[in-house]
């Protein structure tokens, strides 16, 4: 498999990874455009945003962009995260250019029908309704807003439901027109891709965009804190979150051992201790999480409002008897588990168009991933222990609580139980 990348000259680039014998091609186009690039009114817009790419263009009905797509039987979607807004198809190798040629009517040629937009309101409002009845979703939309208080990375990507009561047509050509530069933009595809082909019709297709200004974000700082909502709920939601390096840190590594070791998986010190040994959740992990400039270890559980107590505290032990006797066995199946996730994750074209565009966005590089392997392996036990006492006594940390949690514990008292 060959990595390429080319950059046009407005500074649109291009990756390409070509995988032998496959018949089918991911593609799309990545852009720097999400939750964190908004201002406080813009909340939600850039998922706004993403909805509407598919309702309509100069050259296309809504109908047309889907049936263009599935009449060869492919798939096409979107999403939006705090760093990205991603537009991206799976095709057969022969229908790249039909793909290519959708991404790029959707992205310069929407037109945002003001009777689409009402439509589409109305389906992001349902979305947001069914986030909040969602315990173990919206947790962690609260668990960010104390995180990051006040900060653009601690806003909702959906947003508020007043805000996306009031965008209008001007607010989304205006965000486009913000922040959808070419040299904001990455189109990345893998599978049965021809490099050149590729090249050649992103030229045709987003060679003569301006660039735009250049545009500063908010650096994150993560400021900590505690959220807890008392409901009705047959189970107490928990939700503890620890700062972590960002994805360009040389800790990054450390902490993704780390969180699999405690909460990866089965034989994880968690998922053993609170789940098998004492059965106080169905429930329990950690994961890892890193954006260019902060990061946050998520552990998330969910019990009985009788035993949230037991579970916050057993928590908070676990996290210091880390900082103790973590071994090198396990440390070293975690690190097993983190290669086999990655490399088996990456045996589609669509997980590797997805890595191809977060590589480049982040390293203006693909390191390859022999690479990335060896930066694993090179993490040692004094490394992963080291990193599991700071996590254990100095991370700021924030709570989120949802549920039957009157007995749960506050954060000034499990932070006093940390130190202890």
């Amino acid at each position: 498999m060959t990595v390429r990348i080319h950059t046009l000259s407005n500074g649109f680039r291009i990756a390409t990874e070509h995988m032998p014998g496959l018949q089918s091609a991911s593609v799309g186009v990545w852009v720097t455009a999400g939750g964190r690039h908004e201002r406080p009114k813009q909340n939600g817009i850039a998922h706004f945003l993403e909805h509407m790419a598919f309702k309509g263009t100069k050259r296309r009905s809504a109908l047309d962009i889907a049936e263009a797509i599935e009449d060869v039987g492919g798939y096409i979607n979107a999403y939006t995260s705090r760093e990205v807004t991603a537009y991206y198809a799976r095709v057969l190798k022969n229908d790249v250019p039909l793909a290519m040629d959708v991404i790029g009517d959707i992205l310069r040629n929407p037109i945002f029908d003001p009777n689409e937009i009402e439509v589409e309101r109305g389906v992001i409002l349902q979305e947001i309704g069914q986030a909040l009845d969602t315990p173990d979703d919206v947790i962690f939309d609260w668990l960010q807003e104390r995180a990051y208080q006040d900060q653009p990375l601690g806003r909702t990507i959906l947003g508020p439901e007043e805000r996306v009561q009031n965008f209008g047509k001007d607010d989304l050509s205006g965000f486009v027109a913000e922040h959808y530069g070419p040299e904001r933009m990455i189109l990345a595809a893998a599978g049965g891709v021809d490099h050149d082909e590729i090249v050649k019709i992103a030229e045709d297709l987003f060679g003569d965009m301006v660039p735009g200004k250049s545009m500063e974000i908010l650096p994150a700082a993560f400021s900590g804190g505690e959220f807890r909502q008392e409901k009705s709920l047959e189970q107490a939601h928990f939700a503890l979150g620890l700062e972590s390096p960002n994805y360009c840190s040389p800790d990054i590594y450390a902490a993704q051992i780390y969180s699999v070791a405690l909460g990866g998986g089965m034989s994880s010190r968690l998922f053993q201790e609170v789940r098998e040994k004492r059965g106080l959740c169905y429930t329990i992990y950690a994961s890892a999480g890193a954006y260019a400039d902060s990061g946050m270890t998520t552990i998330y559980a969910g019990t009985s409002g009788d035993q949230i107590a037991d579970l916050a505290n057993i928590t908070i032990d676990e996290l210091k008897r880390a900082a103790e006797d973590m071994n090198a066995k396990e440390i070293e199946r975690a690190r097993v588990q983190m290669k086999a996730g990655m490399l088996m994750g990456l045996e589609s074209p669509s997980s590797r168009a997805e890595r191809l565009a977060r590589m480049l966005s982040i390293w203006n590089r693909v390191p390859d991933l022999a690479e990335t392997v060896e930066k694993i392996d090179a993490v040692t036990d004094n490394d992963v222990r080291g990193f599991a006492e700071h996590m254990a006594v100095q991370a700021r940390a924030a709570l989120a609580l949802y549920g039957p949690v009157s007995d749960a514990p506050d954060l000034v008292n499990l932070q006093d139980r940390r130190a202890a």
